[in-house]
């Protein structure tokens, strides 16, 4: 055959390969050119396996042999594309070849990024279309109602497009229009405007349901329980529609109920037992009360029942089902009280059990023999006491284990059979002793190991080793010695915390260079501890991000040579340092900076240090030598949210501005003059400000009564002066509940209108039994740092200091100022007040009876004033009162009541010691000089409530004649004073 020939025949006889092509041509090129219009990187989220389609589409080949094509093996059409999580990002246009493939049946283009393109009406034309996945690709715009066209879908997934919005009409047209669909998932998608009445006329056609999720959709209104009536319906989560106040609806046939974060309101309707069909139930985060009904826990099929975060009380029930079949229990953050039922150990087959954050008590019983397949236990916060049962540290299949914020106590066990798999230990915030075991420290698969906070000690010749170990908080323990040597062979360690224990030795700090991986180092508040920094060695802590050593004895300082190009929190207080090395200077990513309680005296090194960090949101300079005028650059960082420079010797005025981020400013004790900047107004975020013991000059600063979120207002021993006016503001100081003004020259009346409007100091919380006082220090609860800030408050008779804040304490302090006229009977609405200073003014008038009804108050003082009137009877309500002083006023007393005579008695004195009191003597006297205590002891003791001063301090009262009471003179001198 001649070469002419040859070319002919194969021209008009193409290869069998090329013949056998079932892929048609122009589906070919429109994937291809698809591919073209997008880059593809890979998506984090997913696995690796996923992100390897389009490497096969290869031109010349066959496209029906590409991953993620499905071809239709008679007609050859493109009939199914699967690009789900093929991390396929850029913009999805109008004129997209993907809109060529016409013929297509199912389409996943799931967990990409279109870079928020338009939900374009070109998806209709994909008639054919039964299955349909835009989840998670950052799809905008409204739905377009063209979807409707689609009547042949079964199965539409627009999940986690949270800037995608539906319109009622496109909604109810998909559902009328697509009579086959059974599963349909518009979970954080916009339907806000879709009201709850009209989603009974959207799904009443809705037979075919089998899946409905509306989670997270911004519903809202009252949504009645005959709406979703939907007889096929096996799976319906409504849940995170926190405004949608959700109706039990008859589902006999559902078998996966997620009913979280909905207003669910009341006790857990009984109906739940009807349907038989449950395997997994949550209603979490609702409004329901109540107990726990025990018909729940007799479902057949719940394998998986979530409760947590509502506030059901009273005890689980004793009535675990017998047939093994839980797997996830989690009952967390009720008011759940009494014992753990020793039913527990009849499921056998659970995998998962949360009962934290609830009222919990007593012992834990020994009853997870039986429960060989728990992966994760958590019984945290409660009040479990006693020591851990040994069947705990039996389980072989455990993971997760949290018995933290408990009152657990004893040694843990040297041994242990389980924990094979173990990854997470929280055993910190109890009471447990002894020595903590190699295990702790050795386990193959432990990576985290959380025993902060309680009594332990260590032996410094073990031998730790684990390569796995990545987070070890040993903090707030009992520690003593060096550090052990082999603690430094943890080699993949990347957070230590070991700050308030009693460590002591002299340490290199080069050998901490040893952990590659360090991101975070916690040495502080070890005063016997010494680091030595070595002049001739530069460190390498490029991944080290938190770095704490307070009060260490830090050796040598100056000469440390490092490179931190991560670090974002260093804190170095309480040391002796005077100087700042170089390399800290040169830091650039510092949110978090800690320097008080040292012996700074120049800004020089400071003021460079802080524009290098310019993302700095904490910055503590407290308790140094600073003087000079503030630094500008000190208050107007963009992200600064708490600034502390008290107890320097700063001078000059304040800055002009300060960042609007600030909700933390402390310039206590001071030299600082002149007036307060306006400023401070735009501060929205503030919530303490601390000027006290300055040298400030100005009227009251009527513009911050705006800042909706202050909290603490202290302006104490300063030149204020005139009077406060009482502005006519509809929310004024809403959230304060600290305000010292003492010690200034104010003058006119007492401010009425704030007594009034304080709303935060009229709501009284009730603590309980619980002595661990939370604290007002939103710096510190935010980002779960030690606290250091502090206010100075005049309490009991007492100039006090407090490191920090508590939520209970409240206190008013206007004493030492000019103020006159009468105390408001506003000030009886206060229910909240802890303290309460008005003396050293010229008030007149009457004490208000409304001030029985402080029944918290524990300090009151209204000493060197000119009040008049007989004291009323109504101050013996206050059932808390721990120092009265009314010394040096014009008082006196109510008509002398009956007396009442009492048997001879052997011990004829009442001393402060019988009575228990524990409080300075009550101080209540008279002007010029003038004592009539015994008047007054009269009046508190026999007015009928002589119990006042004895039964609220723990003294019972004791019959007898002569009784003994100490009274002041205004001179300040006291005087003992017997009453028969």
């Amino acid at each position: 055959m001649s070469w002419l020939l040859l070319c002919s025949h194969l021209l008009l006889f193409p290869s069998s390969s090329s013949f056998n092509f079932l892929c048609h041509h122009d589906e070919n090129s429109a994937l291809l050119q698809f591919k073209t219009s997008f880059t593809i990187e890979t998506n984090p989220h997913c696995d690796d396996e996923s992100a390897s389609k389009t490497t096969t589409w290869i031109n010349g080949t066959d496209c029906c042999s590409w991953n993620g094509v499905t071809c239709d093996t008679v007609s050859g059409h493109m009939v199914g594309l699967n690009l789900g999580c093929e991390g396929i990002e850029g913009t999805l246009h109008p004129n997209s070849t993907l809109f060529h493939l016409v013929h297509l049946q199912t389409l996943d283009l799931s967990h990409n990024d279109l870079s928020y393109s338009h939900f374009h009406f070109k998806f209709a034309r994909f008639l054919s279309l039964t299955h349909l996945d835009l989840s998670e690709c950052n799809l905008q715009g409204e739905v377009p109602i063209q979807i409707s066209h689609l009547s042949k879908l079964e199965s539409l997934h627009l999940s986690g497009n949270d800037e995608l919005v539906w319109k009622e009409t496109t909604l109810k047209r998909v559902v009328q229009n697509a009579t086959n669909l059974r599963d349909l998932f518009l979970d954080d998608t916009n339907m806000s405007s879709i009201r709850p009445n009209s989603m009974e006329l959207l799904f009443n056609q809705s037979s075919s349901l089998v899946s409905l999720n509306l989670g997270g959709t911004g519903l809202s209104g009252k949504l009645k329980k005959s709406i979703l009536c939907l007889p096929s319906i096996q799976e319906l989560d409504m849940s995170f529609n926190n405004n949608l106040e959700v109706q039990l609806p008859e589902l006999s046939s559902v078998k996966i109920l997620d009913l979280s974060h909905t207003n669910f309101k009341g006790p857990i309707p009984l109906s739940f037992t009807n349907f038989t069909h449950l395997t997994s139930l949550s209603i979490s985060g609702n409004n329901l009360n109540g107990s726990i009904p025990s018909s729940l826990f007799t479902l057949p099929h719940l394998t998986c029942l979530n409760l947590d975060n509502n506030d059901l009380s009273g005890q689980i029930p004793n009535v675990f089902p017998q047939s093994n079949r839980f797997e996830e229990l989690e009952l967390s953050k009720n008011k759940i009280g009494g014992e753990i039922p020793s039913s527990l150990s009849n499921l056998q087959q659970l995998a998962y059990l949360d009962l934290s954050s609830n009222l919990i008590s007593s012992q834990i019983p020994d009853v997870f023999g039986r429960m060989t397949k728990l992966q994760y236990l958590y019984l945290a916060d409660n009040n479990l006491e006693g020591q851990i049962p040994s069947s705990v540290f039996n389980l072989t299949q455990l993971l997760e284990l949290d018995f933290s914020d408990n009152k657990l106590e004893g040694p843990l066990p040297n041994k242990v059979t389980g924990f094979q798999k173990l990854f997470e230990l929280r055993l910190n915030d109890n009471l447990l002793n002894g020595t903590i075991p190699l295990w702790c420290l050795s386990l193959p698969s432990l990576v985290n190991v959380y025993l902060s906070n309680n009594r332990l000690t260590w032996h410094i010749h073990d031998a730790f080793s684990s390569n796995s170990l990545e987070s070890l908080y040993l903090d707030n323990n009992m520690l003593q010695g060096e550090i052990p040597e082999s603690i430094f062979s943890l080699a993949n360690l990347k957070e230590l915390r070991l700050q308030s224990n009693n460590l002591s030795g002299l340490v290199n700090f080069q050998i901490f260079s040893k952990f590659q991986n360090l991101s975070g180092l916690y040495l502080s508040w070890n005063s016997q501890l010494s680091l030595n920094f070595e002049s001739n060695v530069s460190y390498s802590f490029n991944q080290l991000e938190e770095l704490e050593l307070a009060s260490v004895n830090l050796i040598e300082f100056h000469k440390l040579q490092a490179n931190f190009t991560n670090l974002d929190d260093l804190d170095l207080s309480n040391n002796k340092l005077n100087a700042i090395p170089n390399c800290l200077i040169e830091t650039n990513h510092l949110t978090f900076l800690n320097l008080s309680q040292n012996l700074l005296t120049s800004t020089d090194q400071l003021i460079e240090m802080a524009v290098n960090n310019e993302d700095l949101a904490e910055l503590n300079l407290s308790s140094n030598l600073l003087n000079g005028i503030i630094p500008q650059c000190f208050s107007n960082f963009q992200y600064l949210e708490f600034l502390d420079l008290q107890k320097n010797k700063f001078h000059g005025t304040l800055p002009s501005n300060f960042s609007e981020s600030i909700s933390v400013l402390n310039l206590n004790g001071n030299l600082l003059e002149g007036l307060l900047p306006k400023s401070l107004s735009h501060c929205k975020y503030l919530k303490v400000l601390n000027l006290g013991s300055n040298r400030l000059e100005d009227k009251f600063p009527d513009w911050l009564q705006t800042l909706q979120d202050l909290k603490v207002l202290v302006l104490r021993d300063n030149r204020f002066h005139g009077p406060i006016a009482n502005l006519k503001i509809k929310h004024l100081f809403p959230s304060l509940a600290i305000f010292d003004i003492s010690g200034n020259n104010f003058s006119g009346f007492l401010p009425n209108a704030y007594f009034k409007n304080y709303e935060s100091m009229k709501n009284v919380t009730q603590m309980g039994g619980d002595s661990s006082l939370p604290y007002m220090d939103i710096r510190c609860l935010y980002y779960e740092r030690p606290c250091t800030d502090s206010v100075t408050v005049t309490t009991k008779g007492n100039v006090l200091t407090l490191g920090r804040i508590p939520i209970l304490f409240v206190s008013v302090d206007l004493s030492r100022n000019k103020f006159e006229g009468e105390i408001p009977n506003a000030i009886g609405e206060l229910h909240a007040l802890k303290g309460l200073n008005l003396s050293h003014n010229r008030l007149v008038g009457q004490i208000p009876q409304s001030m029985g009804n402080l029944t918290y108050l524990e300090s009151l003082d209204l000493s060197s004033n000119m009040l008049t009137g007989v004291i009323p009877a109504e101050l013996t309500n206050m059932n808390s009162i721990e120092v009265l002083n009314l010394s040096n006023n014009h008082l006196k007393c109510g008509p002398e009541p009956e007396q009442h005579h009492s048997p001879p008695s052997t011990n004829n004195i009442w001393s402060e010691e019988k009575f228990e009191f524990g409080w300075k003597p009550v101080a209540i006297g008279y002007g010029c000089g003038f004592v009539i205590g015994i008047g007054l002891g009269y009046f508190v003791f026999l007015i009928g409530k002589p119990r006042w001063l004895v039964m609220i301090f723990g003294g019972q009262p004791k019959r007898r004649v002569i009784r003994r009471t100490r009274v002041r003179r205004s001179n300040g001198s006291t005087q003992m004073v017997q009453m028969s």
